[in-house]
């Protein structure tokens, strides 16, 4: 009897383990297959979610009315390289569309004004981003303007006034550096890659190539790519919803409207004059980013205009 009930017992603990290690691969198993469905299921989701399509090429591209010749394959990779890069950077391209809505409206009619063909805006998009960008080069503002150069152009520029940052007076030095380049070169694109390599690198580089064109030049990274994303900026922003871009109006940054404040004397603490005028110092150096300082110096009472926002624009200061 004793031997039975021992034997009953062991088959029993066997039964136990059996139905244990059952019931653990059962899991195991089912927990591998999840893993598999949800591989699947998340890959498709992604699959489905976001693809990333070669672009077509736009038909007729042209710069400032000189067409691009894309039946050049190298001329064609090039182009079609910044399209990728600038459509793909979705991010930075939908903050430059942001910025345009802002800034264009001020730099339009001046270069309009200044007879330069309107797709130079571009090349500010390219330059700064529109910001008051700094480069490692100490160019500055939209423009990137060295102080040499806004100097030789006229700009006042030193530890209280730098008129570089002067979105308006910048655009007129831009304006006129691409009249005399295009005076030089005959040509709006060589006028615009020698903003970027200077007028003299670039007759050189035509004189050393014997070729008189920018898309026969064989030129450096930087400059090679110059107008090439110039092209691909005016594409994707003049036709963002062609590129994927979705927004309303209402998302876009606003351009506010200025009126100009006539300045010919000392100011003594910009916060006190912002008071007067119903904004913050903040206001005021953000419409302002020329004003290098918390005072304007002026012994000399030149005059200065300065922007104040239209009433209505931003929050009333408490």
């Amino acid at each position: 009897m004793k031997i039975l009930k021992n034997a009953l017992l062991i088959v029993g603990l066997f039964t136990v383990c059996a139905v244990s290690i059952n019931a653990v691969q059962q899991e195991e198993s089912n927990s591998v297959e999840n893993e598999k469905i949800e591989n699947k299921t998340s890959n498709k989701s992604v699959a489905d979610s976001y693809r990333i399509e070669s672009l077509p090429m736009p038909e007729n591209l042209e710069f400032a009315g000189e067409g691009v010749p894309l039946e050049d394959p190298d001329v064609f990779e090039r182009m079609d390289r910044e399209l990728l890069v600038n459509t793909y950077w979705q991010s930075n391209a939908l903050l430059l569309i942001k910025r345009a809505n802002k800034y264009f409206p001020v730099i339009e009619p001046i270069l309009k004004e200044e007879g330069i063909p309107d797709d130079f805006k571009y090349l500010a998009v390219i330059e700064s981003g529109l910001t008051q960008a700094v480069s490692p080069a100490s160019a500055v503002g939209f423009w990137q303007i060295l102080e040499g150069t806004g100097k030789e152009y006229g700009l006042e520029i030193n530890d209280n006034v730098d008129e570089r940052y002067h979105i308006e007076k910048s655009t007129r030095v831009a304006a006129d550096y691409l009249k005399k380049a295009k005076e030089r070169f005959g040509s709006w694109t060589l006028a615009a890659a020698s903003y970027n390599a200077g007028q003299y690198g670039v007759d050189k580089q035509l004189e050393r190539q014997k070729v008189g064109d920018y898309y026969d030049l064989l030129l450096g990274e930087e400059t090679g790519r110059y107008v090439f994303r110039i092209l691909a900026l005016k594409e994707i922003m003049t036709n963002p919803k062609k590129y994927g871009f979705s927004f309303n109006e209402s998302d876009l940054y606003k351009h506010i409207p200025v009126e100009k404040v006539k300045v010919d004397t000392v100011v003594k603490d910009f916060p006190d004059f912002a008071e007067n005028f119903g904004i913050n110092y903040k206001i005021l150096k953000v419409h302002n980013p020329w004003l290098r300082d918390d005072h304007l110096k002026n012994a000399s009472r030149k005059t200065y205009y300065i922007d104040i926002p239209e009433e209505g624009n931003y929050p009333e200061v408490k």
